[in-house]
């Protein structure tokens, strides 16, 4: 099979497994009890990926080879995974979880795997391609969007697909979709093991050997802290730490925000309200669309003007929900909302990625790329996801299984904050010429 091929396929299960709960988890939790812990579980993720990426790389950069690291990775994100869905099932849909603290400890445990092969996935495949004499400014980007067809296809398949409760499916009840129930852990937890399998037929990325004697800071990956010497990496990381911040505010509240009009009797019939994954897949499809344009826009403005594009993209992102509705015309600053983010998240995940890349030497590109993924899905995802649950919950409350509340408020606060780091960036961030 033609490389490109097994390495897009390779994509389309790494962001399949996270499409199948990463935007309608929220709906769950509130169901199970845990409504007031939704931006939680969201920090947990950036939680895990402060020290799990980078860990991960300096093993695949000194033990074991990323596209095998990557299999096992996924072999224990999918089993705990799996323990959570379990669990839900036990207690049956519409039933609070008894044994909260179990949960949460079997989901932090999948996720502290999994955030770490979205780092690897990209290392794997940077390797292979170049093996093959392949350009990945080029070549990766078209890869690369068969994880977003991925993600988009498993977040269809939540909303759409039906479950009752003697684990057989059905059109008959609404409520019974995967998106509000635990068969999306389900979804989840099988395709991290499809995956693990798939893992172990990719071509080898053979480690590199050195036979001068190293130090003890090389041998245990930390050079990679080395970029932080030089300004232009300094600010990068600095300021993809602070973009970071917007990355999962989104994907924890937009699905409960959306649904809440339910609870609103001139929008509870409206196809946006009773379909919020579904809508919101509006954003992995221009996310799809958007990751073809940056071999374009990064070879012709740069670093600097591509990340500009991503940062006030935010600002129209968090904006449109402030002012939509799920009827016409309201629908359509959705739309807009979910069209924008493709702009706001690839020019910055996949084009920084591709930059750290560029930057850093062969012996730490595995370590560089799990320190990106510290500093943006775990410094700032955790920081921002957090401070983004204070403050929904502040002007917003559970009622009758909706969170509803003062929206406008949480999303115009949130648009003013891309704002300011877009400004700051554009003004302190002058990268080297080349």
């Amino acid at each position: 099979m033609n490389i490109k091929v097994r390495l897009a396929v390779m994509n389309f299960l790494e962001f399949a497994v996270w499409g199948a709960y990463l935007t309608c988890m929220g709906n769950y939790l509130g169901v199970a009890g845990l409504g007031d812990k939704i931006s939680w579980f969201y920090a947990i993720q950036g939680i895990v990926s402060i020290f799990m990426p980078t860990l991960m790389g300096i093993v695949a950069d000194k033990y074991i080879q990323p596209q095998r690291l990557l299999g096992l990775c996924h072999l224990l994100a999918g089993g705990f995974m799996l323990s959570c869905w379990w669990m839900g099932m036990q207690v049956g849909f519409g039933n609070e979880l008894q044994d909260k603290s179990t949960f949460i400890l079997l989901y932090t445990l999948s996720v502290a795997f999994f955030m770490p092969t979205i780092a690897l996935s990209n290392t794997a495949a940077f390797c292979i391609l170049k093996k093959n004499g392949m350009d990945t400014v080029r070549d990766f980007p078209p890869i690369r969007v068969l994880g977003t067809v991925g993600f988009i296809a498993t977040m269809w398949f939540v909303n759409c697909a039906y479950y009752d409760d003697g684990f057989g499916f059905t059109l008959a009840d609404n409520a019974h979709k995967f998106q509000y129930t635990y068969m999306q852990f389900f979804v989840s937890g099988l395709l991290s093991l499809v995956l693990c399998a798939y893992c172990f037929s990719l071509p080898e990325c053979k480690i590199e050997k050195h036979e001068k004697k190293v130090s003890l800071m090389e041998t245990l990956g930390l050079n990679a802290f080395r970029l932080f010497k030089r300004k232009q990496m300094a600010m990068f990381f600095i300021f993809s730490a602070l973009l970071g911040m917007c990355l999962q505010v989104t994907n924890g509240y937009a699905g409960p925000f959306i649904t809440s009009f339910k609870g609103m009797p001139e929008f509870a019939d409206t196809f946006a309200a009773n379909n919020a994954t579904l809508l919101t897949s509006i954003s992995q499809i221009s996310e799809a669309l958007c990751i073809l344009m940056i071999p374009f826009f990064l070879k012709r403005f740069g670093i600097k003007v591509v990340m500009l594009m991503s940062m006030f993209a935010w600002v129209f992102r968090f904006g449109f929900f402030g002012v939509g509705d799920p009827a016409m015309p309201g629908v359509l600053f959705f739309i807009l909302s979910c069209i924008v983010y493709g702009v706001a998240f690839d020019f910055f995940n996949v084009s920084g990625g591709i930059f750290v890349d560029q930057e850093c030497e062969p012996s730490i590109k595995a370590s560089a790329q799990g320190l990106f993924m510290m500093m943006t899905n775990g410094l700032g995802a955790t920081i921002g996801t957090l401070a983004a649950g204070e403050i929904v919950n502040k002007y917003c409350q559970w009622e009758g299984g909706f969170l509803e509340g003062d929206w406008q408020t949480c999303w115009f606060i949130f648009a003013g904050f891309a704002l300011v780091v877009g400004i700051a960036f554009m003004l302190v961030f002058n990268p080297e010429k080349k």
